[in-house]
């Protein structure tokens, strides 16, 4: 542990170099940290900050910037968050708010790159129970029909199957009625074990559509379970950590479209409540090595079935991108419960 006077002066050595980005000296340090200390007291101060991991240089000669280690214990419990005021609450609010699931999604990852000039991420809801609640379709040609889908959340998705066999409209509306009368609202796996069962009670070619649109729902909605936006990418090109090093934008950039390590990070938060940040080497991702995540759960109903979060540098502004974060995981539960 440190003492309270080196607490003091790593707390001013952190929003020193998030304000400025520039390593900090003893001589700035005397006249922004409120103590009464000398240059020469404050640097031996500094070399044991040093020493202890929390603080390091750049060159010799420079000053000291704050390391990953630095920044947890700041995080943890240095900080001095900055409330959101009413109307910038109402501002997310009114950006989130939307009649359509997928857009409030879309809505909460802009949002969160908008306020915070970093990328925003929204992982896509859980679903775990699979259910679809009421089914369509729509003949384009002799081989092609249009699936309509429509999930137990509301969530609208299409897609066209190659059908071979002749089939007639009144077929066509046969199986829509047939579904909607005996599988709406059913998880996918019971609906395919009931589907087995009536077997010889349908026409086959009608048997065999039901049997792919079934299976076009278990597609679609298992690839949502493992889904997430992303927003403000762009922004990382306007940060003084980032733009001078090609390698690491394009390493960023290639983690992005990949996706599969990100969602990974992203799931590890999605059983827990409240915020939860990753400083540097935390995540386990090595391309986040230079990076901050901080992430939140969000809700439906009162159960947790996604989160979200901001990615930017180790040197962000965390009292104000936290209660970003958190406000907007809040909103996002309030809007999707409201479905």
């Amino acid at each position: 542990m440190i003492d309270s006077r080196s607490k003091i002066l790593l707390k001013a050595i952190v929003e020193k170099y998030i304000s400025d980005a520039e390593p900090v000296g003893s001589r700035s340090l005397s006249k922004i940290s409120g103590l009464e200390l000398s240059p020469a007291s404050i640097r031996n101060i500094m070399a044991d900050l040093e020493e202890s991991g929390y603080i390091t240089s750049i060159h010799t000669s420079s000053g000291r910037i704050p390391s990953n280690k630095g920044y947890r214990l700041f995080v943890d419990s240095l900080i001095q968050i900055r409330n959101l005021k009413t109307d910038q609450i109402l501002q997310l609010k009114d950006k989130i708010n939307s009649e359509d699931q997928s857009q409030i999604l879309t809505n909460a990852s802009k949002v969160l790159s908008q306020f915070t000039k970093f990328a925003g991420v929204v992982f896509f809801p859980k679903n775990n129970d699979k259910k679809i609640k009421h089914i369509e379709f729509l003949k384009l040609s002799s081989n092609k029909i249009l699936v309509i889908l429509v999930s137990s959340d509301g969530n609208v998705q299409n897609k066209v199957i190659l059908f071979d066999k002749k089939i007639s409209p009144s077929d066509l509306l046969e199986a829509t009625n047939y579904f909607n009368k005996n599988f709406s609202e059913m998880e996918i796996g019971q609906i395919k074990k009931l589907l087995s069962k009536e077997i010889n009670k349908m026409k086959s070619n009608i048997k065999e559509l039901l049997n792919d649109a079934t299976n076009v729902g278990d597609e679609i909605l298992k690839s949502r379970s493992d889904k997430y936006l992303i927003s403000g990418e762009s922004n990382l090109f306007d940060i003084k950590d980032f733009s001078s090093n090609l390698d690491k934008l394009k390493g960023l950039f290639e983690l992005f479209e990949t996706k599969t390590t990100l969602l990974k990070l992203l799931k590890s938060n999605e059983n827990s409540q409240g915020i939860k940040i990753f400083i540097g080497q935390e995540s386990g991702i090595f391309t986040l090595d230079e990076c901050s995540v901080v992430t939140s759960s969000y809700e439906v109903d009162g159960t947790i079935v996604g989160s979200l979060g901001v990615i930017g540098p180790t040197r962000m502004s965390y009292d104000r991108v936290i209660p970003i974060v958190d406000i907007t995981a809040k909103l996002l539960s309030s809007s999707l419960s409201q479905q």
